[in-house]
């Protein structure tokens, strides 16, 4: 079966800098994978260049078995439709009400009517355990934990094919962030999509992913199913899965 998602060889970098250094990924489709890593191995970059936010210096990267490292701006305007995205931080728009944040892809990007719009919004508020009055509210007025919510509904808002998930329970307490990680798992499995997130929150990673991958050294050290992890006979996996200071991984610590 055609993989989802398929990364073969991705290199990217900046100046003297390499980021990426010959990236191979694979994410089944309707599966959940999990990227790994500290912060600043290129996690955040990954997840740019398969949405075309970034260009690869080389390599080729695939959906639905589709190179789409070369499309023109029609082909890149249809494949974003199958994206949707959960930004760190929620990512709202403090200036527009929360149904319109929701619906803010539905709007500008596939021309819907403001009206079946605002339904649709408040149709997925409700997949997220928010109430039809939390629609009219500004963002601002909105706990961590609701926003974050809003930012779900806005991923699902079209039903996308891949929803890409960025850091998804930083700055949230254990309670909410568990909460968090579950209507990931039951809205994903509603949706039917396939789900690519990046973490360094292991308790995140665990819960919400079928398979891990950890990014390291621009390349991706391991990959395999979640319950493997822990018998991963990687040096590199074992250290930052437990949060060891000691292990081949060394911390640039500033004195």
């Amino acid at each position: 079966m055609t993989a989802k998602i398929e990364m073969i060889g991705v290199k990217k970098r900046f100046g003297s800098k390499v980021v990426l250094d010959g990236v191979d990924l694979a994410v089944d489709r309707q599966s959940s994978t999990v990227i790994i890593g500290g912060s600043g191995t290129g996690k955040s970059v990954t997840i740019k260049c398969i949405l075309g936010i970034l260009t690869p210096d080389s390599g080729t990267i695939k959906i639905d078995g589709e190179d789409v490292t070369k499309l023109k701006r029609g082909g890149r305007d249809a494949l974003m439709r199958k994206f949707g995205m959960l930004f760190q931080g929620a990512a709202l728009f403090d200036s527009l009400p929360v149904w319109e944040n929701v619906a803010f892809g539905l709007i500008q990007g596939h021309g819907m009517a403001r009206s079946k719009a605002r339904d649709i919004a408040i149709q997925k508020l409700a997949k997220v355990g928010l109430t039809q009055d939390v629609a009219f509210l500004s963002p601002s007025e909105l706990s961590g934990g609701m926003q974050k919510r809003v930012g779900l509904a806005r991923a699902i808002a079209a039903d996308p094919e891949i929803i890409f998930f960025d850091e998804p329970t930083t700055g949230l307490d254990p309670i909410m962030a568990d909460i968090i990680n579950d209507l990931i798992i039951t809205t994903v499995r509603d949706v039917g999509a396939t789900a690519l997130s990046i973490t360094h929150d292991m308790v995140s990673a665990r819960k919400i992913s079928d398979r891990i991958a950890m990014l390291y050294g621009g390349k991706i050290i391991w990959h395999g199913p979640t319950q493997q992890i822990d018998h991963s006979g990687n040096a590199y996996v074992d250290q930052f899965i437990h949060g060891r200071a000691e292990g081949p991984i060394k911390m640039a610590v500033k004195a």
